[in-house]
């Protein structure tokens, strides 16, 4: 019992020591993402966002967060890409797994829309495609990311990275979490403001 009770303490005291370093090396560009984001969806935009296993499941938390806050928070439009079973087996029966996010962009994302994308490794082939084709509309790119980043740290067409420097697939999860609930509550927070100032000046 002993044991277990030291595991425990033992991986929550790495997993908190995890979300400080990344909020603590990173959080001046969460923030500057945050703006651009609520930028992009005063504007407009749609949040998609897409991850495989795991980081799927992440995805389609990103987006209800987005379109269901709650508490009186600003609902914003936002779709998984995961989200829809048959569109995805579709694509990944007739044309191939890779594509399975790249072709919904074609189809449905335009110029200022926002794309983020999740993994643990950084080098899902399916999401650099995405990656490739959000940065042909012309959208606002995040990426979320752990070890080093992988392939999606040597795009240069992923506009925000965030790099969680862990190679436990656990941890990564559960700082990328934390990641993307601040890019969403730093955005409500920057949509408040730019609200604010168009009401002063309107007065």
């Amino acid at each position: 019992m002993t044991s277990v009770r030291g595991s425990t303490v033992e991986k929550v005291d790495e997993i908190v020591t995890l979300r400080r370093t990344v909020l603590e090396r990173d959080g001046e560009r969460i923030a500057a993402c945050a703006e651009a984001m609520a930028e992009a969806f005063t504007a407009g935009a749609r949040l998609f966002a897409f991850g495989n296993g795991g980081s799927s499941t992440d995805a389609q938390d990103v987006a209800t967060l987005f379109m269901n806050p709650g508490d009186h928070a600003r609902p914003l439009p936002a779709l998984a890409l995961t989200a829809d079973i048959a569109v995805v087996t579709a694509l990944a029966n007739d044309i191939g797994f890779e594509v399975v996010f790249a072709r919904q962009l074609a189809a449905s994302a335009f110029a200022g829309d926002i794309a983020l994308g999740l993994s643990t490794s950084g080098n899902s082939r399916n999401l650099i495609a995405a990656f490739e084709e959000a940065d042909r509309r012309g959208m606002l790119t995040v990426g979320l990311a752990g070890y080093g980043g992988g392939q999606m740290a040597e795009l240069g067409t992923i506009d925000h990275l965030f790099v969680v420097p862990s190679a436990s697939v656990h941890r990564i999860q559960e700082a990328q979490t934390t990641v993307y609930h601040a890019l969403w509550e730093l955005t409500q927070h920057a949509l408040i403001r730019s609200e604010a100032g168009d009401s002063d000046d309107g007065a």
